[in-house]
């Protein structure tokens, strides 16, 4: 058995305290399970952190948060040149042949504990503040999206922008660019192609893929669609053929963050589309905010942010019809209460 490198060890020790990546925790498991002496520091320093466990973790209330990063970066000075200077002492101090990577057990916990207090205080209050930054900023293209939607209606005698469809029509088929395919994203292409919204702002920023690419109006106008489901973060609703709604209804939904409920089918979808509801996907919130909620935009221009995915008096999930179970990519809501965003 080879003796393990210092970037596995460096691997290992990152897993340990968590701030291993998805990849890298799956490659340090299977390190541990391969290999005798990354299973031996593995379990010596969970041993050695285990006293940490103790310590009950308290969030750090959100009036306080600003104040904490502001003390922290004042701090970080004075921190900084301290650490400059024990690089220096150290440096210049004569290295023992048996020092090593993990030789000094006392400065690894010492490093541990500084690492894990730090990402207690200061990672926290900085997620925070990036997932309301992200939330907010959502918000902000949702109205401006809704803002495109009023100048199209005020520009064609009240009506919302509609493409034609067939009754029984494909709503999954997201960036199928056919003259036979209709999914209801190409509604909300018409305002790209037009150049009523910017591209950009059909994709959520607090999405993990990072934003759509950008083009211009001139390239926009050679689709019928977006060019994939990437381009467009935003799940719209879905409605009857025969009473759509041609109005700007302040109480209903006209656009909501990605569904949940079909995105995983979507990502690795062919012509033979069939999901059935479990669990799950009854109860699961779209990804794009870290699965904390849903920014919701509604015909008044107002944007909400909903912690579950029940909205209005009936109480009513947003991303599933009621009373269907398995489906197929053409279902339509059996009423007009019944309020469904896809796909």
């Amino acid at each position: 058995m080879s003796s393990l490198t210092n970037e596995q060890k460096q691997l290992l020790f990152d897993y340990c305290i968590g701030l291993a990546s998805q990849k890298d925790t799956a490659e340090a498991k299977t390190l541990i399970a391969s290999n005798e002496e990354a299973a031996e520091i593995h379990s010596k320093i969970k041993a050695a952190l285990a006293p940490l466990d103790t310590i009950e973790p308290e969030p750090c209330p959100d009036d306080l948060a600003e104040r904490t990063i502001q003390r922290l970066n004042k701090a970080a000075d004075s921190s900084r040149l301290q650490l400059q200077q024990l690089l220096a002492t150290e440096q210049s101090r004569q290295v023992s042949t048996r020092v090593g990577f993990w030789s000094n057990w006392g400065e690894m916990i010492t490093a541990a504990a500084v690492i894990l207090f730090f990402s207690g205080v200061l990672i926290g209050p900085l997620n925070f503040f990036r997932q309301e930054s992200w939330k907010q900023r959502c918000q902000a293209q949702m109205g401006s999206i809704f803002r495109g939607i009023k100048n199209y209606t005020t520009e064609n005698d009240g009506h919302l922008p509609t493409v034609a469809s067939q009754p029984g029509s494909q709503w999954w088929n997201v960036g199928d660019q056919s003259e036979k395919a209709c999914p209801p994203t190409r509604n909300n292409w018409l305002l790209v192609k037009l150049g009523y919204v910017k591209p950009g702002d059909f994709v959520c920023p607090g999405r993990s893929q990072g934003r759509a690419l950008q083009y211009d109006t001139s390239n926009a106008k050679k689709y019928n669609d977006f060019p994939a489901r990437r381009y467009i973060t935003y799940s719209s609703p879905i409605r009857r053929p025969k009473s759509q709604k041609d109005c700007m209804l302040g109480k209903d939904p006209l656009m909501a963050d990605l569904s949940p409920v079909f995105e995983e089918l979507l990502r690795d979808c062919s012509c033979d589309f069939m999901l059935e509801l479990n669990d799950k996907l009854r109860t699961i919130n779209s990804s794009s905010h870290g699965r904390r909620g849903q920014n919701v935009l509604l015909g008044g221009g107002s944007v909400i942010f909903i912690r579950t995915r029940q909205f209005g008096i009936s109480n009513d999930d947003i991303y599933t019809l009621q009373n269907i179970i398995v489906y197929k990519g053409f279902e339509v809501p059996a009423c007009e209460t019944d309020v469904f965003l896809a796909p």
